[in-house]
């Protein structure tokens, strides 16, 4: 008689762990991470590179010493979030100001909710608005150092977004505005004044694409975010071109791509079913839009995403999936 062996469930596995998840998502910021290097050269590798040995360390250390739960650390968990994190940042960012980015990110927003898959907010955006808020200064200076690529007409001071918030201020027209700065708002496919996220629309693309290939991300979330955003920028600008900016430009601009497909589908602070997901991009969407336009900051994805990050149990509890087995 062959014998039973009994477990406790799950009994079904998937392939995919989150090591596995977490590997392919680094492969997906690659490219993105490439150009980034590029552009801004050794400053550039600094800062992924502090921000991504900080956020593994400090969460080795929380585990190991403040937490004695050597279990919870999760590696390649604690390294998207420094290279996320790191993403969002200036080039010229100190790396005293990197290492407390990544205290507040592991430790606040992750660590203290009880580790991976336990966390409201997304940790490497928790820690971009707390830097972003406690220093300002570092924060916005967009001045870019040589890269390794030479003769770059590069933008130093400000980005697309602020050179037109600031236009606006001062009473300029949009035309007016990217005719005395050399931009063209049909034509602009990077975003050169920003952080290595910003860089490069289609390497984000490109990796969007490989996790859309590799179905480590559903494509709901990203699509209702840029849907909603181009159609607000469309009638907006239809209305007033001359006051309000039109959907391809702040599709390229800003960390829109960066937030839109690797940050607000986190598997952990983003809604669990397809409807639910609609429903936080377009949240996301309009938020974004309504600070660009209306707000005293240029940019606004990370704000959009950390208010809907604080809607997202509400939105499981109205949009809950059937549980198994039911009608």
């Amino acid at each position: 008689m062959d014998k039973l062996t009994v477990s406790p469930s799950p009994h079904l596995h998937a392939p995919a762990s989150t090591a596995s998840i977490m590997r392919d998502v680094i492969i997906a910021l690659t490219p993105a991470m490439v150009v980034s290097i590029l552009f801004y050269g050794w400053s550039e590798i600094m800062v992924l590179a502090v921000g991504a040995v900080s956020c593994v360390a400090i969460e080795w250390l929380i585990a190991r010493y403040l937490m004695k739960r050597p279990d919870l650390f999760s590696g390649w968990s604690a390294l998207v979030t420094g290279i996320l994190l790191s993403m969002n940042l200036p080039s010229t960012s100190p790396w005293w100001m990197i290492v407390i980015g990544a205290v507040v990110a592991i430790g606040v927003a992750k660590m203290s909710f009880g580790g991976l898959g336990q966390n409201l907010f997304n940790p490497a955006i928790t820690a971009r608005v707390f830097l972003l808020i406690s220093f300002p200064v570092q924060m916005t200076n967009w001045s870019v150092p040589d890269g390794f690529i030479g003769g770059v007409d590069a933008v130093s001071g400000a980005t697309p977004l602020g050179v037109i918030k600031e236009g606006l201020k001062a009473g300029e027209s949009i035309s007016e505005v990217l005719s005395a700065n050399g931009m063209d708002a049909h034509s602009l496919l990077r975003d050169i004044g920003g952080s290595g996220g910003e860089i490069s629309a289609q390497a984000l693309l490109a990796g969007f694409i490989y996790l859309l290939v590799r179905k480590v991300v559903k494509p709901w979330i990203p699509l209702s975010i840029l849907g909603t955003i181009a159609i607000v920028a469309a009638i907006f600008h239809g209305v007033d071109p001359e006051h309000f900016t039109g959907p391809n430009f702040n599709l390229m601009t800003g960390g829109v791509l960066l937030g839109a497909f690797f940050m607000a589908t986190d598997y952990v602070t983003s809604p669990m079913s397809n409807w639910g997901g609609v429903v936080f991009g377009v949240g996301i969407g309009l938020i974004v839009m309504m600070i660009r336009y209306f707000g005293s900051y240029p940019e606004g994805m990370s704000f959009a995403i950390l208010i809907m990050n604080c809607f997202v149990p509400l939105i499981n509890r109205a949009f809950h999936q059937k549980k198994y087995g039911r009608a």
